[in-house]
């Protein structure tokens, strides 16, 4: 059974930081590209952040300089950190892993983040 377990989402203040973390069980871990999206209230959901199985990241432009995503393969484990944080960045935020060009993609329960100004 496939498990994306998300962690470190909370409340902080404007220009604060917060780790999230995603704890992948089920799945062989290093084929996946992993990825954070994020959806606030009435928007659809918006990709974040993504890395590839070899270990690339890519970022969206709203975020480019301040977030950072990692990937810990000996521990199963995709990383967010983010910095200067933003009213704007208060949304529920999902990992999503993908095993590109086939069917298996799978997300987490999401963990909640809320910037206040």
């Amino acid at each position: 059974q496939v498990q994306l377990v998300e962690s470190g989402g909370g409340l902080v203040q404007a220009g604060g930081s917060l780790r999230l973390s995603c704890a992948a069980s089920g799945i062989s871990f290093g084929l996946y590209a992993m990825g954070w999206y994020r959806q606030a209230p009435g928007k659809q959901r918006e990709l974040v952040a993504f890395i590839t199985s070899g270990g690339n990241p890519n970022y969206a432009d709203s975020v480019k300089g301040r977030f950072t995503i990692s990937r810990d393969n000996a521990k199963n484990t995709v990383y967010l950190q983010m910095n200067s944080l933003k009213p704007e960045d208060t949304a529920v935020y999902y990992c999503n892993a993908d095993l590109l060009y086939t069917d298996h993609e799978y997300w987490g329960q999401g963990t909640q983040v809320t910037v206040s100004s």
